[in-house]
């Protein structure tokens, strides 16, 4: 908004995200408000995507504004099907790989590819806390139950996972250590990676990192944590459906 405020996140303009419209539960959402120099590069970004789907796109230095540098270390990245890299996915896989104590995922989706499973494996193997919260039910049956297809491997390797209810969860949220915090719209799957447009914000620092976290612990207290037990009593035809859902991980 006018080059001096920006939002990001996962929160769309929609009814499922508004109290008291629908007379179901909003959507649990994590959206970040934005002043500072990092406004510029969405900006930026904004006409960027614009140009790359409408065509020509006028720009003038009053959408730029000079801003004041804010409080926190803060970082934007992008990724698109008009790029030919994956900033997002290169950086989540970083910051899991690089991870000494904590790794606390937040997603609506969560289908990962090969390196970032990898990466979140690794991490719970050598000691590092992983947890991962996704929804108890999504919005899609297909992308639900290829997610789920997941969590065995997970939790063979020492993560925990807790499927958060009854309202749909569509935060897309990471906290690293004490050192980052990350909030955006893309989840852990390949679609947010590689084919669709996406933005996030890592914030580097304690103090974001903290409070995040303190986010995710309160929205633990409104989940249940998938047991191995609980895993291996599902239905054969539960089964069934993740096992052939997996088979569209690539595409979901």
């Amino acid at each position: 908004m006018d080059g001096r405020v920006g939002y990001l996140g996962g929160m769309n303009v929609a009814d499922c995200h508004t109290v008291g419209v629908g007379g179901a539960p909003p959507w649990r959402d994590t959206q970040l408000r934005v002043e500072g120099t990092a406004v510029r590069t969405l900006q930026r970004i904004f006409f960027e995507n614009w140009q790359f789907s409408a065509g020509a796109c006028a720009i003038e230095a009053r959408d730029f504004p000079e801003q004041p540098r804010g409080e926190h270390r803060l970082q934007i990245l992008r990724s698109g099907p008009d790029r030919d890299v994956y900033p997002i996915h290169e950086f989540l896989f970083t910051a899991v790989a690089g991870a000494d104590e904590r790794v606390w995922v937040t997603t609506a989706y969560l289908v990962p590819d090969e390196p970032l499973l990898t990466a979140l494996r690794s991490a719970a193997h050598r000691g590092v806390d992983v947890r991962l919260l996704v929804p108890v039910r999504g919005d899609s049956l297909l992308v639900a139950a290829a997610g789920r297809s997941f969590h065995d491997e997970l939790l063979e390797s020492g993560a925990r996972v807790w499927e958060y209810g009854p309202a749909m969860l569509h935060a897309k949220t990471l906290v690293v250590d004490r050192e980052l915090a990350l909030v955006g719209s893309a989840n852990l799957d390949n679609r947010s990676f590689r084919l669709n447009f996406e933005v996030a914000a890592a914030i580097y620092g304690g103090a974001a990192a903290d409070r995040l976290a303190g986010w995710f612990e309160e929205d633990l207290e409104q989940s249940r944590e998938v047991s191995r037990g609980r895993r291996r009593s599902r239905s054969p035809g539960a089964r069934l459906l993740e096992s052939g859902a997996r088979l569209f991980a690539a595409v979901l």
